[in-house]
């Protein structure tokens, strides 16, 4: 293989495309590869909702803090490869291509064994590894989980801290059909000895969650006991807050992220900090903190790409999300009419998790993501939220720009279009919405 192309067209036609939960082919693989798994320092982080931005925050202030910071995260939502970077550069063509070419062999070996091949995120994760341990060799690596946390291909690391944000519903065919069963698998992550930051006010998972740690001989951090968030302003543009601790507290932080979901996601970032220069010996001043903070911009999460009207992108796709959604939507934004345009994945009970945005919808535009299987056909959506605003108020586009660009067509200067329900979906407009950007 000599190009990107030429590996993305080998993983489609080798590596499997549905979710494979197990650690077995990843233990194999890694065997094969020498355990790149313990050459790098990582900072492993599950949840239901918010891993990214406490992932970004977390990686944001140790880079200010002058350290080499790895970062794995998914989906992409404007390169391909920003899934792996170094201090924001995103893994190179070149890199990507020599160690898809390392891989190979071991992969196709596999493939004729009964553990089978490897899912395209479990490929992800291999080239993540290798190129963190024996190429870039940042000082610390930021880790996200795809789904899950104890079976999640991800979960061969052995952490300095285990990190926990919120824990609500989704995937429940995969992580189990009540709260501590899912919170029992985010919890998965929980390794001996090493110390849990949980960011999660779910009093169910939080049960979960702490009898694991103690089962683990775990110090735990939990959100609004070890540490809290006191906001002191806000506005479309972000939240001034304070910060206090079981160590300390620090004044006057600002982020460039709305909503209290995001105010959660900060303080389980800077708790996770705290230990990380408490009891790793990790060198990170006051200034690199508020800095840090400040620079971390993440994309599709409330992000505003226009302004007359207003044009928001978010990545949310369960309840939690957009129950966060609307309350910040309702607070933070006045519009006239509010247009919605979604696609969602097949496996969303679309009905209950649309709830929280009901009050706000006036017109909906169904789309779907294009050339992904498990999306949900825009008709299917259309269909389903049928039951949420009366289907006069519901159109179908099949194609997410032109349904974004009817969107454009029908509103005025005065209101609010929402671009939401998969991150997928998300990535696959944001560049054509960076079109229409006047902020």
């Amino acid at each position: 293989m000599q190009t990107v192309a030429d590996v993305f067209q080998w993983m489609d036609t080798t590596c499997s495309n549905q979710i494979k939960p197990g650690l077995e082919r990843m233990d194999w693989m890694l065997a094969q590869l020498g355990n790149p798994q313990h050459r790098s320092k990582f900072i492993h982080i599950a949840g239901t909702n918010g891993k990214g931005s406490t992932a970004k925050m977390i990686a944001s202030v140790l880079e200010e803090a002058k350290y080499a910071v790895g970062l794995f995260v998914s989906p992409a939502i404007v390169n391909w490869n920003e899934r792996i970077q170094v201090n924001q550069t995103p893994i190179s063509e070149s890199s990507f291509v020599y160690w898809a070419n390392h891989l190979r062999p071991y992969i196709e070996e596999m493939k004729n064994l009964a553990l089978g091949t490897v899912s395209q995120f479990e490929f992800w994760t291999l080239i993540a590894l290798v190129y963190f341990a024996y190429e870039a060799c940042p000082g610390f690596v930021v880790w996200e989980t795809g789904l899950g946390g104890r079976l999640d291909a991800t979960n061969v690391v052995h952490p300095l801290i285990s990190v926990i944000t919120h824990i609500g519903w989704d995937h429940q065919l995969y992580l189990g059909e009540s709260i501590s069963e899912i919170a029992s698998e985010k919890a998965g992550i929980i390794k001996a000895g090493v110390p849990v930051v949980c960011g999660s006010h779910h009093t169910e998972a939080l049960a979960v969650v702490q009898k694991k740690s103690k089962q683990k001989k775990s110090n735990l951090y939990v959100i609004d006991q070890a540490y809290n968030i006191n906001v002191t302003k806000e506005s479309g543009d972000g939240q001034m807050f304070d910060f206090h601790s079981v160590y300390r507290s620090l004044p006057d932080l600002f982020i460039p992220l709305v909503g209290k979901h995001q105010l959660d996601n900060a303080g389980t970032a800077l708790m996770t900090l705290e230990i990380l220069r408490l009891q790793y010996a990790t060198i990170i001043d006051d200034v690199d903190i508020k800095n840090g903070l400040t620079k971390s911009v993440w994309p599709a999460r409330l992000e505003k790409i226009a302004t007359r009207p207003i044009v928001l992108l978010d990545g949310a796709h369960n309840l939690t999300g957009f129950q966060a959604l609307s309350q910040t939507i309702a607070e933070l934004y006045h519009y006239n009419r509010l247009y919605l345009v979604i696609a969602m994945m097949a496996d969303k009970d679309v009905e209950h998790i649309l709830t929280p945005m009901k009050p706000l919808i006036d017109f909906v535009i169904a789309t779907e993501v294009t050339g992904m299987e498990r999306s949900l056909s825009s008709t299917g959506l259309a269909d389903r939220m049928s039951s949420l605003i009366h289907k006069d108020q519901i159109s179908i586009v099949n194609q997410p720009v032109k349904a974004l660009q009817e969107a454009m067509n029908r509103a005025d200067e005065n209101d609010l279009i929402l671009c939401t329900g998969s991150l997928y979906f998300v990535s696959e407009i944001r560049q054509h919405l960076k079109r229409y950007s006047t902020a």
